[in-house]
């Protein structure tokens, strides 16, 4: 999947002018990206669309103008752009009761370690790579972006569908899969392309 330039992001009062249309055309693609894994977490997962509304956005609420600015958002995000054979996602922790918090992500903390989210395809495992500054010995954040690196036999594989993909959780404090749905694992297939 192609990186982003400025060619692809289109200035403020242009963006103003379709913003509500745009936006819920992305509601759509990513309600059709997004994988729930249990009760307190869920993957959307990004492609070029996603990231140009991010950019958009975040170049709408700091009043970016300048282009030099611009181009550090895109830099930036080009990094959540999945690369060949490699599906991206912005992972969410989430905790409806705020007493609870603190208490939760203390528990999840290692949940980015490389070995707890994967997907599972047959006797395969995908791990996800996890984005290095989101947590530490003391806290957890409750964003995290990974990447799942495929090799080119498990992209076909995933692509086929003649094995279910499934999304795993395998924390000690957080054990949870998610068995992808046709039509989600069809649109993720299109980044695997």
């Amino acid at each position: 999947m192609d990186k982003l330039n400025l060619k692809d992001i289109v200035p403020a009062e242009r963006y103003e002018k379709r913003r509500n249309e745009f936006r819920d055309q992305i509601i759509g693609l990513k309600h059709q990206r997004r994988v729930p894994l249990g009760d307190s977490i869920s993957l959307t997962f990004e492609n070029r669309e996603t990231i140009i509304f991010q950019i958009q956005e975040m170049i709408r609420a700091e009043h970016i103008r300048d282009a030099e600015k611009t181009q550090q958002e895109i830099d930036l995000y080009n990094d959540l752009i999945p690369g060949p054979n490699e599906l991206s996602a912005t992972l969410f922790i989430e905790i409806q009761e705020e007493s609870k918090i603190r208490e939760i992500l203390t528990q999840l903390r290692g949940i980015d370690n490389g070995r707890s989210i994967y997907f599972r395809m047959g006797e395969e495992r995908i791990f996800g790579n996890f984005e290095g500054g989101r947590s530490s010995e003391e806290k957890l954040s409750s964003v995290h972006y990974v990447k799942f690196p495929f090799s080119q036999k498990q992209a076909k594989a995933f692509i086929s569908g003649e094995t279910p993909a499934v999304l795993v959780s395998d924390h000690p404090h957080y054990r949870a899969s998610t068995e992808l749905t046709e039509p989600v694992r069809a649109e993720l297939s299109k980044d695997l392309v």
